[in-house]
């Protein structure tokens, strides 16, 4: 593990990302373009195809979150102000995409998956070229592949098994709320994909929307939980295995991501309406990647 001289000089790198982004203009619109990206975090965590991890390492809130997380007690409370509107538009996003997504599973699953896929297809020019900002050799591409053919015959075995469906209950939202913790401690990981091969996502989408605490509660306990045990890990790994780290989690996000793609197609208008909102979500996404490109952060690890 990283030295106590490592971690020092990690929260450095994080003290020193959230002062500039504090003292650059009115704290108010800073305020307000936290909660913002917060937000589409949330309607991240909460799509398949999608990553809550995704949209932080975008708009660059991942690594000093990562960074805070893995080092709580160090300027605990100016931190907290500091992450607090992300927290606040994280919630929102979930609870107010919660409704949307469940209404849409129930009466057009085909046109929403292909959705999902185009929200995915549009992050991964940025996802690869995130993973070579330290350089990458052959292997790096050979490990992407193996991941993702692994990701994707694990997941279509798991849609055959029926004995693998999951009911609701208090364990079952703890390991749905651990697995969407994980979505956001390591980007390019959508814990969605694997919560509809659990049969647990429409029930979750659903017991969010309604405002259910016996689902929102676990849910909570399990994404809390595993952000505190594997934020000081994941940020270790990525600073001393960067490429490795990015590489696997691409092939992760290719394999789950290819795995739901639907079997049929239905009409021609189907078909048409399918296209369509592949082509627009695959825009959106790639649209937000560039535009945050065009306003630089502070590059991660």
């Amino acid at each position: 593990m990283a030295s106590d001289t490592e971690f020092n000089k990690e929260e450095v790198i994080a003290d020193n990302q959230i002062n500039s982004t504090n003292s650059s203009g009115n704290p108010i619109i800073g305020w307000v373009v936290r909660f913002f990206k917060g937000f589409l975090a949330g309607i991240g965590a909460i799509t398949p195809g999608l990553s809550g991890g995704v949209m932080l390492v975008v708009f660059g809130i991942y690594e000093p979150l990562v960074r805070w997380l893995a080092n709580l007690r160090q300027k605990f409370l100016e931190h907290l102000r500091f992450f607090l509107p992300v927290g606040i538009g994280g919630v929102l996003g979930v609870i107010a995409f919660s409704a949307v997504v469940d209404f849409a599973f129930e009466n057009y699953a085909v046109q929403f998956t292909w959705m999902f896929i185009g929200f995915i297809v549009g992050t991964l020019p940025t996802l690869i070229k995130t993973a070579g900002k330290e350089g990458r050799q052959n292997w790096h591409w050979l490990l992407l592949g193996l991941a993702a053919v692994g990701i994707f015959f694990w997941m279509r075995w798991m849609e055959t098994i029926r004995t693998v469906e999951m009911q609701p209950s208090f364990l079952a939202w703890l390991l749905s709320g651990a697995l969407t913790g994980l979505g956001l401690v390591v980007p390019g990981l959508s814990p969605s994909n694997f919560l509809i091969y659990l049969g647990l996502y429409q029930p979750m989408a659903s017991g969010i929307k309604s405002l259910d605490l016996g689902v929102i509660i676990p849910l909570i306990l399990g994404v809390v939980l595993v952000i505190l045990a594997f934020a000081k890990l994941v940020n270790w790994l990525f600073t001393k295995h960067y490429a490795f780290m990015y590489h696997l989690i691409i092939g992760v996000v290719l394999g789950s991501t290819a795995a739901i793609i639907p079997s049929g197609m239905g009409g021609f208008r189907m078909q048409l309406v399918s296209a369509l909102l592949f082509v627009i979500a695959a825009g959106i996404s790639y649209a937000l990647a560039k535009l945050d490109e065009r306003n630089p952060h502070e590059s991660l690890f």
